[in-house]
């Protein structure tokens, strides 16, 4: 009995770490509860989630001095992803603060998916945040220009004022817009904020994003 009872036990250690390990972006939330266990965060500090822009923003410390930072983005993750992890990415640091950038993603992923849809997901994002932590103060980042996806120019424009127009007159809520700032006079991306693959940013780029989201953090 003893015998079966431990075969059923592996059994079901095997198979759940398979699943586990076969869940999406698994082995970079692994890394990040492996980093807290070395290092554990405070709690009340203000956290940056979201896909690649904030994963690769590696001067986001330097960039805002005299403030606690948790990056906590994820390259390639779309929102449905930063809900799944939101108690690993967010919950679990208690912060008076989130900063998110995600929804690029979501919109090159597939076609089908339209600024509404993008803005329907950050409003279940941040019931799930605001229905857990309601003094927590959210701030969305604008989607940005990216060369590489003039094709979704408009959906893009359209995922803004979508969620722009939410977060109006909710105080809990700030709409941060780096997108008009990356445009040139003509109406398009400015090339020169950007590495070779034009999607993501260069030192320029972000020394925008630094000077747009500034206003918006909170001591």
């Amino acid at each position: 009995m003893k015998f079966k009872l431990s075969i059923c036990i592996l059994l079901w250690v095997c198979i759940n770490g398979v699943l586990t390990a076969q869940l999406p972006f698994w082995t970079e939330i692994r890394a990040f509860s492996t980093q807290d266990s070395i290092k554990p965060k405070p709690d009340g500090e203000i956290v940056f989630t979201g896909s690649s822009s904030i994963r690769l923003w590696k001067t986001l410390d330097q960039d805002f001095p005299g403030y606690t930072i948790i990056n906590r983005g994820f390259g390639g993750s779309s929102l449905p992803h930063v809900i799944q992890y939101v108690d690993q990415l967010v919950i679990r640091y208690h912060p008076r603060q989130v900063v998110i950038y995600c929804g690029e993603n979501d919109l090159s992923s597939d076609s089908t998916i339209d600024g509404k849809t993008v803005f329907k997901r950050f409003k279940s994002l941040h019931k799930l945040i605001h229905g857990i932590l309601p003094r927590c103060n959210i701030v969305f980042i604008s989607l940005k220009p990216s060369p590489s996806r003039a094709h979704l120019h408009n959906k893009i424009l359209d995922a803004n004022r979508r969620i722009k127009k939410f977060i109006k007159n909710k105080s809990y809520l700030a709409y941060a817009d780096v997108f008009t700032p990356m445009l040139n006079a003509d109406g398009k991306p400015r090339e020169e904020l950007f590495v070779g693959d034009r999607l993501h940013m260069n030192e320029k780029g972000y020394a925008i994003w630094k000077t747009v989201l500034a206003p918006y953090l909170i001591k």
